[in-house]
């Protein structure tokens, strides 16, 4: 099994990555989220892999840290999520906000993730409930403190508005939240976009 590759990144091509790790490429696949936080081609690289292996095919898949890995493996569990749907779902929406979802059954945040429909929307969030609560450190530390805030509401907001969630995340990490309004976050992330 290999769980962990250092090395440089030869070629990124979403949704598949090369790291060359002394002079032996691996190809991997990565969701948007991971590739949001790569290098330029050439630089070092360090990510947690999972193995996927199929009757037809072995695939390893890259993660920019831990919490990202044990939700993907944590998907792969759900009745009816492959290692696609999984993926899509981490390219789709942060770790926190699909524990947000799931605690907060909201089914109309997960059915905007391209490949996740009502049922499949229902499912994970009955499903991973429980999966959640027996998840120990790195998942469990994404689980947020307290329901709402600021940034929970602007990304809301921000997802309403049309933003695909992964779209509206990366807006909101340009944006320094700290002790500002609902509103001024949003505007600030709207402000952002423009640019």
């Amino acid at each position: 099994m290999i769980g962990y590759l250092r090395g440089r990144l030869a070629a990124k091509r979403p949704p598949v990555l090369l790291v060359d790790v002394g002079g032996v490429g691996y190809e991997l696949e990565a969701p948007m989220s991971t590739f949001y936080q790569l290098p330029e081609v050439g630089g070092t690289v360090e990510l947690v892999t999972h193995l996927h292996v199929r009757e037809d095919a072995q695939v390893l898949y890259g993660f920019a840290n831990e919490a990202e890995r044990q939700l993907f493996r944590n998907l792969l569990k759900v009745s009816g999520v492959g290692a696609r749907i999984a993926l899509g779902i981490l390219s789709g929406i942060s770790v926190e906000n699909f524990v947000r979802c799931v605690q907060g059954d909201d089914v109309a945040s997960l059915t905007r993730i391209p490949g996740v429909g009502r049922k499949t929307a229902e499912r994970l969030i009955v499903e991973m409930r429980d999966r959640l609560k027996q998840i120990g450190t790195p998942l469990a530390q994404a689980l947020p403190a307290g329901a709402g805030g600021a940034r929970d509401e602007a990304f809301g907001a921000l997802v309403a508005l049309g933003y695909r969630p992964a779209e509206a995340e990366k807006l909101l990490k340009s944006v320094t939240a700290d002790g500002l309004a609902t509103e001024e976050i949003i505007r600030a992330a709207l402000q952002a976009a423009a640019r």
